[in-house]
């Protein structure tokens, strides 16, 4: 087989496979919540010192929106602490959602965690028992991800999507797709 047409057959095969992966995000993004959910886990992002990145504010934004309409439903704030952090991306949550009007008695705080997988074990080992069905809170590109680790990890979970900031759409769906690749191969 000559050397264009192997590259051409990996070319198309790469984009059909992102396809693949963008049809998906999207379909797991677009769903609509449950109502009265028992809980909800907020993924942690980024922190600048204590200021709240762009992508951390809209999920803690939704987060919010969605607690206001659910009085019932408790709220795991989710992230530890990493470079130039002064505070946890739990902390910087809560805080969100307090001055949203979130009572602190419904917030839990996960601070340990530096990944989407441990976010998710944490947050799962402080859910009180009677916590059955949930949401995971992130941007709307992280969603699938997300709800498959969940899943992984026997959360009965779907996914609450926020908006993902305009300037870190390419940037965030690119690293996205090789995220998604990545837990592919580790997870089967």
């Amino acid at each position: 087989m000559p050397f264009r047409k192997i590259l051409f057959t990996l070319l198309a095969i790469g984009l059909i496979y992102t396809v693949f992966l963008h049809y998906n995000i999207h379909r797991y993004s677009s769903e609509k919540p449950i109502e009265d959910a028992d809980y909800l886990i907020v993924l942690g992002a980024k922190v600048n010192g204590t200021v709240p990145s762009l992508a951390l504010q809209y999920r803690a934004d939704a987060a919010a929106e969605y607690l206001i309409e659910n009085p019932n439903t408790i709220v795991v704030a989710s992230g530890g602490q990493g470079p130039g952090e002064e505070i946890t991306e739990a902390e910087a949550i809560s805080r969100i959602l307090q001055d949203h009007g979130i009572e602190k008695s419904r917030i839990i705080l996960e601070s340990k965690s530096t990944s989407t997988i441990e976010n998710l074990t944490f947050s799962k080992a402080m859910l009180p028992p009677s916590a059955k069905k949930g949401l995971i809170v992130t941007n709307d590109f992280h969603i699938y991800r997300s709800c498959m680790a969940a899943k992984d990890l026997g959360l009965d979970a779907k996914g609450l999507a926020a908006k993902t900031p305009k300037a870190a759409v390419l940037k965030s769906y690119t690293r996205e797709y090789l995220a998604i690749t990545n837990y592919y191969v580790k997870s089967r």
